[in-house]
């Protein structure tokens, strides 16, 4: 007869021809696998302790000498290097910060600032970093202004040999045009240099003040370079003297305007000027 119920469910019984089937337990991709043994299942033990191996070295402090990730940059300098490297750039943001408050300075209206220091200004910014706008009037150009200049060279069998007129506006534009990264010196070195002798001198090409012979010689130097680049002395050939003349052709104005404005270019000739020994070969002293 059935026995009785004791009122606790006991283990599944399996029928006798079912296999047993071994529970398995993976670690990893790859890791142990557990075995079943008498009493149950037996974990394994070599994910675990890589587990914890693996918590204690995250948890490990900064400071308990555990690698960590390389230096790089500045950071990787020894520290007389690091140093060097900081006065380097602090040098390099004081000129910045100089640089850009002398041109605000120069362009903007005249204040209390610009009227006490306007000499240390000027000095600062000529001839250079000369700028021909006003920070709250500017003034576009309506002329075409070309400049050309010749030389007399001594050449190297003791003759004297002057040069045809190169065309310097035209070499320039030649450079810009089609070119999306112009340099500055090609928009503006050659225009700026003439605007600067044209506001330092009279008529007559006599200077105006204590800046005209700056402007002179400045305007000498990159006319001699740019004839040295376009190798127009030769070789064994010194140039002695340079001579520079405009040709300035007003713009032409539109056809809805009732201006009237002649388009005849107007010629100035500019006397002969001797060239320092210094500045004979490429133009810097």
């Amino acid at each position: 007869m059935p026995r009785p119920s004791t009122g606790a469910p006991g283990p599944p019984q399996l029928p006798a021809d079912e296999p047993v089937r071994r529970p398995e337990a993976v670690s990893g991709a790859a890791g142990p696998v557990a075995h079943a043994g008498p009493a149950g299942p037996v974990p394994a033990t070599g994910g675990v302790a890589e587990a914890t191996g693996s918590a204690a070295v995250a948890s490990a402090p900064a400071g308990s000498g555990a690698p960590g990730r390389p230096r790089s940059g500045v950071a990787a300098l020894s520290l007389p290097y690091r140093i060097g490297a900081a006065l380097v750039l602090a040098v390099v943001a004081v000129g910045v910060c100089v640089h850009l408050g002398m041109t605000f300075l120069h362009v903007s209206p005249a204040n209390t600032v610009s009227k006490e220091h306007g000499d240390a200004i000027q000095r600062w910014i000529y001839p250079e970093f000369e700028q021909n706008w006003k920070l709250f009037a500017p003034n576009p150009l309506q002329q075409n202004i070309s400049l050309q200049a010749r030389a007399d060279v001594l050449t190297a069998d003791g003759g004297v040999r002057t040069t045809r007129w190169y065309d310097l506006s035209a070499e320039d534009g030649r450079a810009i045009d089609g070119n999306l990264l112009p340099s500055h010196t090609q928009q503006n070195e050659l225009r700026r240099a003439w605007d600067f002798f044209v506001a330092t001198h009279d008529e007559k090409n006599r200077p105006v003040g204590g800046r005209g012979t700056l402007s002179e010689s400045y305007l000498r130097r990159i006319v001699v370079m740019r004839l040295d680049r376009a190798d127009a002395v030769g070789a064994g050939g010194v140039v002695d003297r340079v001579q520079v003349r405009s040709r300035t052709t007003n713009v032409p104005p539109p056809e809805w305007s009732r201006e009237q404005v002649s388009t005849d270019p107007v010629d100035r000739t500019l006397p002969w000027w001797p060239v320092p020994e210094d500045e004979a070969r490429g133009g810097i002293g």
